[in-house]
Order: structure tokens, then C-alpha cells, then sequence
């Protein structure tokens, strides 16, 4: 005897939510109907998958080992289920997409019309959040793509290009190395370096630009802001200096500002530092033509 879909997705929920209450809540059930059916997965399993304390639910040993095999299968069968019902007409029906906050108030605005235009039958669910939770919500089946940059780790992942998001120089209105051409990274002091703080992978792309890393001298700057948008006030109010992706000052960010934005300096054939721009989605999940479709909608 087999566990069911159904007792997964209990468990599921239940180490989520951390109480049988609030699992059969989410899951549209009375609770004695979750605990049921939990029970039942025991029987199959042939163990205890959670310990029931005042304090709440945990997960045993074997619990644990389930959620993380249920999700799999949980996601595989969505994947089946959505192949089903969009099957001739793709880009159709309920699509949950992951956004980084980096790209998402600056391209979105811009390709959301251009989506409704080409898919009216496309019910699009947006997420933002960090380019890790994305990608576990990828692996776990809780996303169906995910608009992300590179690099990053994408291992577990396949990706289509939307295209490349060069990397400008912002400076204080009054900076001397505002007065003139391009700026060239040397000429930057590592300590007037003002970062996303950790957890934003444009830090580490930012950082990558200028020859640096994190953790070593100088990458940690005096200051970190927790979005672009506050990075932008920063860096107008004198703090400091950073670097901007073209399409957050395309859409008029460092205007808000006065900030002053110049091109990076480069030599001789030497490509100007940039970040690629994504759809990932999880390897073997049937959104893939969906996903690749999704990027070519998006191209910037």
C-alpha cells in the first residue's frame, strides 16, 4: 500500500503550518479529517511522522524524510495536472511567476501589457522575494518560473534569456568622477561603496563589477540599503557611491534622486559589466515551453 496525494499534501501543509488547525484550515478540511488522514499515512509508512507537543507539531525523522520526497511527487503531479489543462493553448489558466524586487517594479510595468495582449487567457500570480526563496519555491513546486538574474546557481534549473541589464555608475550630484565620461571602477573608493543589504543577489553582481567579494576588505561598505529605491536617497543625500541596473534608471529611479548615473569605463573589446536577465523554472517540469515562451514575451 501506497501513501495517497492526499496524506502528503496533509503533511505537507501540517509542517508548514505547524498545527493541525491551521493545516486543515489551509487544506479545506475539518481537523479530525487531517488528523485522519495523517494517521493513515502512518499506518502506510509504518511510523510516527510527527510528534504531537503543547508547544506545537515536529516533525520525526520519517516526517521530515516525507515532506521532502512528498514535495517532489506533490509538484510532479501539479505539473501533470497543469500539462493537462493547458495542453494547445500555453501560457493559459493559472501561472504562478517569481519576481526579484531588482526587476520586477521596473520591467513588470513595462511587459505585463504586452502579456495580457498575447495570452488573454492567462491568469498570472506574482511573488516577490529574494532570488533564494525563489528558487526553492521553484524546487518545491509552489512557483511555475521565476524571473531572476544571472549569475547565480541554478543548479536544479533551466533557464531562457530575456536579455542583458547593463551596470551604471551612481554618484552624488556634486561627485568629481560625475563631471566627466565613464567611470572606471579603479577610481572608485571601495569604502564609499554603498551595497544591497545580503540576501539581494545585485550586491554580489555589484560587487563582482568592481573587483570584489564578499567578506574581503572594503566589500562590505559603511552603509546597506534594503532596496533600490533607498539606495537611490542614499547615495543623492552624499553617503556614497554605487551601481544601478539600467532598467531601474531607464524607468526614471535616479531622477528621484538627482542622483548622477554614468556609463562604467572599459578597454580595448571588454563587454560593460551586466547582468543577464532569466526565466528559470525547475529542471523536468512541464512549464518549460510555457517558460521559454514567457522569456521571449519578456525580451528586453
Amino acid at each position: 500500500m501506497l501513501p495517497s496525494l492526499r496524506q502528503l499534501q496533509y503533511l505537507k501543509l501540517l509542517a508548514e503550518h505547524g498545527s493541525f488547525s491551521r493545516a486543515a484550515e489551509a487544506a479545506y478540511v475539518t481537523q479530525p479529517t487531517l488528523s485522519a488522514g495523517i494517521q493513515e499515512l502512518e499506518k502506510v509508512l509504518g511510523a510516527p511522522v510527527v510528534d504531537r507537543a503543547r508547544s506545537g507539531v515536529i516533525l520525526t525523522a520519517v516526517g521530515e524524510e516525507a515532506v521532502r520526497r512528498g514535495g517532489d511527487i506533490l509538484a510532479q503531479a501539479e505539473d501533470l495536472v497543469q500539462a493537462a489543462m493547458s495542453a494547445g493553448q500555453p501560457l493559459s489558466g493559472r501561472f504562478r511567476l517569481g519576481v526579484i524586487p531588482t526587476i520586477a517594479p521596473f520591467l513588470l510595468p513595462r511587459v505585463l501589457p504586452i502579456l495580457r495582449q498575447k495570452f488573454p487567457k492567462l491568469r498570472l500570480f506574482l511573488r516577490e522575494d529574494m532570488t533564494q526563496k525563489l528558487v526553492v519555491g521553484l524546487k518545491s513546486g509552489a512557483l511555475d518560473a521565476a524571473l531572476i538574474a544571472l549569475p547565480y546557481d541554478t543548479t536544479g534549473l533551466r533557464t531562457a534569456r530575456v536579455g542583458d541589464d547593463e551596470l551604471l555608475a551612481a554618484l552624488p550630484p556634486d561627485h568629481p568622477l560625475g563631471q566627466g565620461g565613464p567611470v572606471s571602477m579603479a577610481s572608485i573608493d571601495n569604502d564609499d561603496l554603498i551595497l544591497l543589504e545580503d540576501g539581494h543577489c545585485f550586491r554580489d553582481h555589484a560587487l563582482a563589477a568592481c573587483g570584489l567579494e564578499p567578506g574581503k576588505a572594503g566589500a562590505e561598505g559603511n552603509f546597506a540599503a534594503t532596496s533600490l529605491h533607498t539606495l537611490v536617497q542614499m547615495i543623492g543625500s552624499g553617503l556614497g557611491v554605487s551601481l544601478l541596473p539600467a532598467m531601474a534608471v531607464e524607468s526614471g529611479l535616479a531622477e528621484r534622486a538627482s542622483v548622477t548615473v554614468r556609463p562604467l569605463g572599459r578597454t580595448g573589446n571588454e563587454a560593460a559589466p551586466s547582468r543577464e536577465i532569466v526565466v528559470a523554472w525547475r529542471a523536468g517540469s512541464s512549464r518549460a515551453v510555457e517558460g521559454r515562451l514567457l522569456a521571449e514575451a519578456l525580451q528586453i
